[in-house]
């Protein structure tokens, strides 16, 4: 569990996590990554739920992303078909470690540039049932996640709201579950035409 928001414009685009890691065996807690660039291309991949998939996505996303032909189209295409296939190999990972399978669930988003549209977009894609494959989500203005406790509030770019966003989610998600699973400090994505910046905007 973690916080995942995306602001969309077609001018600029805003992605916040927060870095609250946990390790599945052993409980121990750390500062994760879980918002990356692909820089040459203005692109950037966040997640909530399994850090470790995330980084194995992203991975074979990046190694993509140096192809001669590498367009965000096509990996924006292609990304749902690879977390489909990598999904076993997590199933599997997770029963060693004796993860109930029904706790188990991603939630990736793919955003930045798009030459061929001249505008920024953005995709989600959540995955959670091995029978079922990845449901694709292309967003338009946004997504927050967990979205429940912002009802209402209205969307802002500005890194104090969206610094504020985040606690209100962490408090929120944190009481439902029970003890604390979102936390850290809040990342954020500052994506516009040929500029990508990651800020760290606060402790929630």
């Amino acid at each position: 569990m973690s916080i995942l928001n995306v602001l969309l414009r077609a001018d600029q685009l805003l992605v916040a996590v927060d870095t609250l890691a946990e390790d599945a065996q052993t409980g121990a807690r750390s500062s994760g990554a879980k918002l990356l660039l692909v820089p040459q291309h203005n692109l950037v991949m966040a997640a909530r739920g399994s850090t470790q998939f995330f980084i194995r996505v992203y991975e074979l996303a990046l190694q993509a992303s140096f192809r001669a032909d590498f367009t965000m189209e096509q990996l924006s295409a292609e990304l749902d078909l690879v977390v489909d296939q990598l999904w076993p190999n997590y199933v599997r990972a997770a029963a060693e470690v004796r993860l109930p399978v029904e706790k188990l669930g991603t939630e990736l988003v793919l955003g930045g540039w798009s030459p061929k549209r001249g505008r920024m977009v953005a995709t989600a894609y959540a995955k959670s049932d091995s029978s079922r494959p990845t449901i694709v989500q292309p967003l338009d203005g946004g997504l927050a996640s967990p979205g429940e406790p912002l009802a209402g509030r209205p969307d802002s770019f500005a890194p104090a709201d969206v610094l504020a966003a985040g606690k209100v989610q962490a408090t929120w998600l944190n009481e439902r579950v029970g003890r604390q699973v979102a936390g850290g400090r809040l990342l954020a994505g500052f994506l516009e035409k040929g500029q990508a910046v990651i800020k760290d905007l606060g402790e929630i």
